[in-house]
């Protein structure tokens, strides 16, 4: 059977699409679950020297199996350094040390702005989400961020209830004219396609179609009209080795694929 026939989720595509674009990066901020499974095939595959730094002070990780949270002690398995998140944030994030941050959201707009705060009016809010935590700092200080979410018109929004997290603010260059150093949102990873930001405007931009999505199946779950690219591509399917990859980290196997 080839490996297009294989059966595979939406969200082992979208592992695998966060996965490739790792590809010769050093030094990642990854939280847990989906995108530190993605950065583990990434190591496994096309970033076999990736450094995974997380919030609660671990530097270049090796887990011996995946974390429950970023407080896991098994996060400090194999690492470069441990020191305290004031250290983390200040010396390495701050310092311009990390190459590429992932980060979600509730709320996403078509700037790449994120909300983690609340849904609805801040004062009365339908839901009270986590807040901030380092989010707005990593996407401020991350040379570059790609953002990890499922499409969904809920998500993808025109207007954002609470902006937490800085992307291209409102477009062009204007975090920049308020001195963000980082270069901000490069990447979308989705469920159904993949969106950059390679335009003047820095606005979300459809790149590429996962196999057997359509443009208008991703048109219904935005909250704007969708801006597509000069060349639109399609997705590579996972591959054999990828999805087994995916499906033993996702069940509990070691952080070493």
């Amino acid at each position: 059977m080839s490996d297009l026939n294989i059966p595979y989720t939406p969200a082992e595509i979208m592992v695998v699409a966060a996965a490739r674009a790792l590809a010769g990066m050093r030094t990642v901020f990854v939280g847990v679950g989906m995108p530190n499974v993605a950065c583990n095939v990434a190591r496994s595959t096309v970033a076999p020297d990736l450094e995974l730094i997380y919030e609660s002070g671990v530097y270049g990780a090796q887990p011996a199996r995946q974390p429950l949270s970023i407080g896991d002690p098994t996060l400090v398995t194999g690492a470069t350094s441990v020191v305290s998140m004031a250290d983390l944030f200040g010396l390495y994030l701050q310092g311009g040390r990390v190459e590429v941050a992932l980060l979600g959201g509730a709320q996403i707009d078509r700037y790449g702005n994120l909300n983690t705060t609340v849904i609805g009016d801040y004062n009365d809010p339908k839901v009270r989400l986590p807040g901030s935590g380092g989010a707005c700092e990593i996407a401020i200080n991350a040379r570059q961020v790609y953002i990890i979410m499922q499409l969904k018109k809920r998500a993808f929004v025109k207007q954002l209830d609470f902006l937490t997290s800085p992307g291209h603010l409102r477009g062009g260059s204007s975090a920049q004219q308020l001195g963000i150093p980082g270069k901000g949102p490069q990447l979308v990873i989705t469920d159904k396609a993949l969106f950059d930001f390679a335009n003047p405007e820095r606005e979300m931009q459809l790149i590429s179609l996962y196999p057997g999505v359509t443009r208008e199946a991703i048109a219904a779950e935005m909250g704007w009209q969708v801006r597509v690219a000069e060349t639109l591509i399609e997705t590579p399917a996972p591959t054999n080795a990828e999805l087994a990859m995916v499906r033993r980290l996702r069940v509990g196997g070691t952080g070493e694929a």
